[in-house]
């Protein structure tokens, strides 16, 4: 399956869909993605990987660079992971990034949960 990175504004929250491998190659486009929600001034990001296939130390630079960024000063954003595979958890939990996260089985529990 071919990268894709879409985003979605919707009423309280930005959705950003992932397909694919997520890698060194494709990373500059998943990061200009939630790069330009943040610089437009919104830090609630829900981002959907159900349909992601694979994801690099890159990938995982990019959802901590924006965590950092929604949670700095008094913006008090979160960066919420939904659709996240037993298989990209066993990553997550491996790096230690699990405690950084929160996690939902669905894209509608996540963005509801703003």
């Amino acid at each position: 399956m071919a990268f894709q990175v879409n985003a979605k504004q919707l009423k309280r929250v930005d959705l950003v869909v992932v397909t694919g491998r997520v890698d060194s190659s494709t990373a500059p486009e998943f990061e200009a993605t939630i790069q330009k929600i943040i610089d437009a001034g919104r830090y609630r990001i829900v981002v959907d990987l159900a349909g992601a296939e694979y994801m690099s130390s890159a990938a995982f630079r990019v959802l901590i660079s924006a965590l950092k960024q929604v949670k700095k000063g008094t913006r008090r954003g979160d960066v919420r992971l939904a659709g996240v595979s037993p298989k990209l958890m066993d990553v997550f939990k491996l790096g230690g990034f699990d405690d950084l996260f929160k996690f939902y089985q669905e894209q509608p529990e996540a963005v509801g949960s703003f």
